[in-house]
């Protein structure tokens, strides 16, 4: 029984979209992956997986491949992506998919740790953020604080780990809203995706600031296999 981690799938089955126009590592990154997870994940084992799952626009289009990643061994923790067009409210994606676990606002166990998390945002000082993405990061910063303090009320506030599809810094790897709530909250590990190629891989924080180690899960860089975080 372990966590494991992965993100931006990338999924597109169900709207015939692949990642070939990107090239090498990208093409058939779909059957490799599904290949990776079932070779590497057990049916005991659970995968957080930090958004950008699939293309679709709409959970109708989205069903495809929602019901393949279902099929795939492991309990899923699912977070939204800045492309999952298709995420509706919790309530709908719930219903729809009771037997996966949708992160927006609350957490989740795993043993004793309590994993919360948002999707994030562009971090002031990034050298693409401008003033219009000021609020939807407020907005996100206050996302992850309701997920703390989701798990702080349930008395489980002594061992987080956060999850964000954003990376939780500027590419200056400088403090932010939410390395500051990380830090606030004592979080032990912080994992992320969202950044692709080389120019953007080999600009990643990984390793200790202050209370968090981090880490980067996205599929590119992790080859399209899962990897365990946690025992």
């Amino acid at each position: 029984m372990s966590l494991f981690a992965i993100a931006d799938l990338h999924f597109g089955k169900g709207v015939n979209k692949t990642m070939d126009i990107f090239g090498e590592p990208w093409t058939g990154h779909m059957e490799k992956l599904i290949a990776n997870w079932t070779n590497t994940v057990s049916d005991k084992d659970t995968v957080l997986i930090p958004g950008d799952i699939c293309w679709a626009n709409s959970l109708n289009e989205a069903k495809t491949d929602l019901d393949i990643l279902l099929s795939l061994p492991g309990k899923k923790v699912l977070m939204e992506g800045n492309h999952d067009y298709w995420w509706d409210s919790l309530n709908k994606v719930t219903a729809a998919y009771p037997n996966m676990f949708f992160m927006q606002n609350n957490h989740y166990m795993y043993k004793d740790t309590a994993v919360c998390g948002t999707r994030g945002w562009l971090c002031p000082n990034d050298t693409k953020f401008d003033e219009a993405d000021r609020k939807i990061y407020n907005r996100a910063c206050g996302r992850l604080k309701l997920s703390l303090d989701s798990a702080v009320r349930a008395g489980h506030g002594g061992n987080i780990t956060v999850m964000l599809h954003y990376p939780p810094m500027n590419d200056k790897h400088e403090p932010s809203g939410f390395t500051e709530l990380i830090e606030q909250y004592g979080v032990k590990r912080v994992i992320y995706g969202h950044l692709h190629g080389k120019e953007s891989i080999d600009g990643r924080f990984e390793g200790v600031m202050g209370c968090a180690e981090y880490q980067l899960v996205s599929a590119d860089y992790l080859n399209f296999t899962p990897i365990k975080i946690m025992d």
